[in-house]
């Protein structure tokens, strides 16, 4: 769910295979050294492409173990747990993304993975505390 992941549109049977090639590649590296941030990275995306939701969920989960104090680790994990339908998990990783250094609003504001928490009034107390933390009104 990196930024340009999250834009998912409909895939081509061809986009479907070449995905799943990629995965499969990935999946073989991920295996063979857990802690491979890139692979682990591409990884989590390629999922999401795919709409293989849980799959994504516990790969953004292990970034999370791996790099604590990563805010775009924690804005893909709130990505993900919104696609899984775990609003309040969302919105803690939401926050923590801010509080780590996340503030890309205008993305925030547009990422259909967001769409499941962006009515929750949490999300508007984020975006509220992000506007005043970056000067803005």
């Amino acid at each position: 769910m990196s930024e340009h992941s999250s834009l998912r549109q409909d895939l081509s049977s061809r986009e479907k295979q070449e995905l799943d090639v990629e995965i499969s590649f990935l999946e073989g590296l991920a295996k063979r050294d857990p802690e491979y941030i890139e692979a682990l990275q591409l990884l989590g995306d390629d999922y999401t492409k795919r709409g293989r939701f849980a799959e994504g969920l516990a790969v953004d989960e292990q970034l999370s173990h791996l790099l604590p104090e990563d805010s775009m680790v924690f804005y893909n994990l709130a990505c993900s747990f919104s696609l899984s339908d775990r609003i309040d998990d969302s919105i803690t990783a939401l926050r923590k993304a801010v509080q780590l250094g996340y503030d890309d609003t205008k993305w925030m504001d547009k990422d259909p993975d967001l769409n499941k928490i962006r009515s929750d009034p949490r999300f508007e107390q984020i975006r509220h505390k992000l506007n005043l933390k970056c000067g803005n009104r």
